[in-house]
């Protein structure tokens, strides 16, 4: 089984992990994205996310891999023909995690924090207006070196990256109080539609409620037409009475935002539906669009 991935450090620990899972025939096949070649520079156009799967996908439509393991966060909602997702192992932490401070609340007033995502920064400026987030970019490594250098006070990761490479120990709290992105903390697995090889063996590794919660996320990006330059956060949780989402819609500077929590429904689909009703019926949809002219002009 050739599993394609990303030849970052972090894209080959995840994918490490699935390998370990699948088995001793799983081999990996690294191999560089569009998005690894630019950076993290911000594209312009709504497929943004597209940069740093579309070299896993052209190699899976070729035939020169088996499977392609992704961060689901980074997975555009519509796939290519031919190509479906087949399944996830169990989720890692899905929340953002502060580096360089104990706490929101411990910062100083003014403090730099430094992050590359609209939705850290809107949230961050939804509880702390005082703040100035500054765009901070790079792996993770890269990141670290510049808050040591004192390009920053403090930076918002993602707590699964930072536990993946073992730096779990930069963690000073767990941001449970920002909504993550949609697929955060996830692995997932993409195969050609009809492998049934591939398909039966992710089948095997693949958690429930991990693969039900992103599910009901990624219905919630598609029915709002998300993209990268959108602010949303949606965190599902299942449990005995269905299907929960947390969500945040917001402009980047912090200046107007939304917040929800969905009642219980029982599919993913229906969660995600019922989220993006909520939302929209509040205005998110101005308010989406208003965040994506801005971050787009």
């Amino acid at each position: 089984m050739r599993i394609g991935t990303r030849g970052s450090a972090l894209a080959l620990a995840q994918a490490g992990t699935v390998a370990a899972l699948l088995g001793a025939d799983a081999e990996l096949v690294p191999m560089a994205t569009t998005g690894d070649a630019r950076g993290a520079a911000v594209a312009r156009d709504g497929n943004d996310k597209e940069r740093w799967v579309k070299e896993l996908e052209l190699a899976l439509l070729a035939g020169e891999i088996d499977l392609a393991v992704h961060s689901a966060k980074d997975v555009p909602s519509v796939l290519p023909d031919g190509l479906e997702l087949v399944g996830a192992p169990a989720r890692g932490d899905a929340f953002d995690a502060l580096v360089g401070a104990a706490a929101l609340s411990q910062l100083a007033p003014g403090a730099r924090v430094g992050t590359a995502s609209l939705r850290r920064a809107a949230q961050l400026l939804a509880l702390r207006e005082d703040l100035q987030v500054l765009v901070v970019r790079g792996n993770v490594d890269t990141r670290l070196r510049k808050l040591q250098s004192g390009a920053a006070d403090a930076l918002v990761l993602a707590a699964a990256g930072l536990t993946r490479l073992g730096r779990a120990d930069a963690i000073g709290c767990v941001l449970s109080e920002l909504v993550p992105a949609p697929g955060q903390g996830t692995l997932v697995l993409e195969a050609r539609v009809g492998d049934s090889r591939a398909a039966a063996a992710v089948r095997a590794i693949t958690d429930g409620p991990t693969w039900d919660a992103l599910c009901a996320e990624r219905a919630l990006v598609s029915r709002l037409d998300a993209s990268c330059n959108t602010p949303l956060g949606a965190h599902a949780t299942v449990g005995a009475d269905g299907i929960v989402l947390r969500t945040f819609a917001g402009l980047p500077d912090g200046s107007s935002w939304l917040r929800d929590e969905t009642p219980a429904a029982a599919t993913p689909d229906e969660a995600g539906a019922l989220a993006a009703e909520r939302l929209l019926a509040a205005g998110g949809g101005e308010l989406l669009a208003r965040a994506e002219e801005l971050a787009t002009s």
